[in-house]
């Protein structure tokens, strides 16, 4: 097993959430885990990407060549469009479709989901709403975790141990939530995306 993958958004999204969650259940499964350096966090709301590797065998390296992602993990959706050049021709795009609006220039929303909708391997997902109907829309990173949970062969409960090691010292309401958006995520990648 070996799933190879960026991830994705502008700083503040939690990036670095999501990473911590996939490497400890990795960890915990008996993986190896090897990550890039996180860029772009020196500005809240400036692109943010790692690579991310996890297998049941050593990992030669951090970095992910173009062309060999499996996944491209997305809290943003028009970051996808920044790294698509990494992905296998097989590989699944798992994104929110949510726009973070950062800079002047960004895409007409129409625009936006039209390319969207042309991409092959895709799982898309309102986490803004989905993570609101949770309670707190700071949950959108857990719901895009829990999405592509499947794909990268984790069930909710792997993440679990991270989340209370994250969240636990936040209170009750917050690990709860985050618990749920991983679950809900979950259902939603399981059935392909946010339905509509």
């Amino acid at each position: 097993m070996e799933k190879n993958m960026i991830l994705c958004g502008v700083g503040g999204q939690g990036i670095l959430s999501i990473s911590y969650v996939i490497c400890n259940a990795a960890l915990a499964n008996g993986w190896n885990f090897k990550q890039a350096e996180v860029h772009g966090m020196a500005q809240r709301g400036g692109a943010v990407q790692s690579h991310l590797r996890i297998a049941d065998k050593p990992i030669a390296s951090d970095l992910i060549p173009e062309g060999r992602a499996d996944l491209i993990l997305s809290v943003e959706p028009l970051e996808v469009f920044r790294y698509i050049g990494f992905l296998k021709p097989d590989g699944i795009i798992i994104t929110s479709t949510v726009p973070y609006v950062s800079i002047d220039n960004y895409p007409d929303a129409e625009f936006m989901q039209a390319n969207l909708q042309r991409l092959p391997h895709k799982i898309l997902i309102d986490a803004k709403e989905i993570a609101q109907s949770i309670g707190s829309p700071k949950v959108q990173n857990i719901v895009i975790l829990g999405a592509a949970a499947h794909s990268l062969g984790f069930v909710p409960e792997n993440f679990d141990t991270a989340l209370e090691e994250l969240f636990g010292r936040k209170g009750e309401d917050i690990l709860r939530m985050n618990k749920q958006a991983v679950r809900k995520g979950y259902e939603l990648g399981l059935a392909g995306g946010t339905p509509g």
